[in-house]
């Protein structure tokens, strides 16, 4: 089926890029729909996961990237994810779309919102009623759901009950809700949306991307980490696992930086745990280098029942192509790694479960380590490619 060339605005606050690090979603997928189509990422100019925050000095900075024209909407700086800085942020950045002189602008076709703020679909539904586009409603954390079983917050808190409004109002006026969690529906639908309109398209990788190295150093057996040190990935469960099996030849190392990072850090020092060792975080096209020379990766979660509608973390997709065993500490209603036989799934929070699967992959033969990670890559290679998740969306467009 030929779909007509479309004009699609992206926008998403925390959208960022090959340039200015996390997160990527919207950019490599703008990178495939730009063969085709004509695409403009509205982004903020600074966030909290963005390792590199582009120069801009005036309100509103064009900038094209790989192909990819970017508007940055200048916002205020903010210390941490957990702040008042950040919500001031989200409102900034709704109140730069309100202001927004877009008359010299080509008429969108399609408007795409990533609910990673998901205010500007207020925004969003003005403009597709005005230009007559389609309206796409991406929910990558479920608001404000997440905040209140992970975050602790009241349902009453204001915040919350006009995060409630607005989710509700996106459900009720998008033409499609695409979810990243497969099983996000059964939260929507009693929010207002119909089956109909719901679209799982979960996140991917860019497959030109994809490393595939023998591991440098066999001497010591490294279990890897990448990604954010924050209270969500549980990170405090495998350094306790560090502690168990500290008499093998077995080494922890975790790359990147984040809010918890000091506090494990000083898990470390207090527990004088010898075999764990932190790295800076690295650009996006270097992470694979350390991913080739771990033998082993890890990503943890919480117990929580925000996982009743599935997982989707971006870092797990990298890892798969790794070619590396997995150990994936997880409760959720998918799994990734069971589905692709791409390593060794245990109970989350639970450092002996850890250990003990550290300890069965250091005992497996090398031959089936790496049919494991093999496994692995063909399965996101099949299901994740960025190219493959595009088409899903230009489906919507019609």
């Amino acid at each position: 089926m030929k779909i007509k060339n479309k004009n699609i605005w992206i926008i998403n606050q925390y959208a960022g890029s090959s340039s200015h690090g996390m997160t990527y979603r919207s950019y490599f997928l703008a990178k495939e729909l730009i063969k085709r189509h004509r695409v403009t990422i509205f982004s903020a100019s600074f966030s909290h996961v963005m390792s590199n925050p582009p120069s801009v000095s005036k309100t509103y900075t064009e900038e094209n990237i790989n192909g990819v024209e970017y508007l940055w909407l200048k916002v205020p700086t903010y210390n941490s994810s957990k702040s008042l800085g950040r919500v001031f942020s989200m409102f900034i950045f709704l109140y730069r779309l309100f202001f927004l002189n877009v008359k010299k602008r080509d008429n969108p076709d399609v408007i795409i919102v990533s609910s990673t703020s998901p205010l500007p679909i207020w925004k969003a539904y003005f403009w597709a009623k005005r230009f007559n586009s389609k309206l796409i409603f991406e929910v990558r954390d479920i608001w404000p759901l997440s905040i209140i079983e992970l975050g602790g917050f009241k349902k009453i808190n204001p915040f919350v009950v006009l995060l409630q409004i607005t989710e509700n109002f996106a459900y009720k006026v998008s033409d499609y809700v695409v979810s990243v969690l497969p099983n996000a529906f059964e939260h929507m639908k009693h929010h207002g949306l119909d089956l109909s309109r719901f679209k799982y398209i979960p996140n991917g990788i860019k497959i030109e991307t994809l490393i595939k190295s023998e591991k440098v150093n066999k001497d010591v057996f490294k279990i890897g980490y990448a990604g954010t040190l924050g209270i969500a990935n549980a990170l405090k469960y495998l350094i306790y696992a560090a502690n168990l099996i500290k008499e093998n030849n077995i080494e922890i190392h975790l790359l990147g930086n984040g809010p918890e990072k000091k506090a494990l850090m000083k898990i470390v020092k207090d527990k004088n745990i010898s075999n764990v060792y932190f790295h800076d975080a690295v650009p996006k096209n270097k992470v694979g280098i350390f991913l080739a020379k771990m033998d082993v990766l890890f990503i943890g979660w919480h117990y929580s029942k925000i996982y009743r509608f599935g997982i989707s973390a971006n870092k797990l997709f990298d890892y798969l192509a790794s070619a590396r065993p997995i150990i994936h500490s997880v409760d959720a209603v998918n799994d990734p790694v069971f589905e692709a036989r791409a390593g060794i799934s245990v109970k989350p929070e639970n450092s002996k479960e850890i250990a003990d699967a550290i300890l069965k992959l250091y005992k497996m033969p090398e031959s089936k380590r790496n049919e494991l990670g093999q496994n692995g890559r063909v399965f996101v290679k099949k299901y994740h490619s960025y190219e493959q998740l595009a088409k899903k969306y230009e489906y919507l467009f019609i």
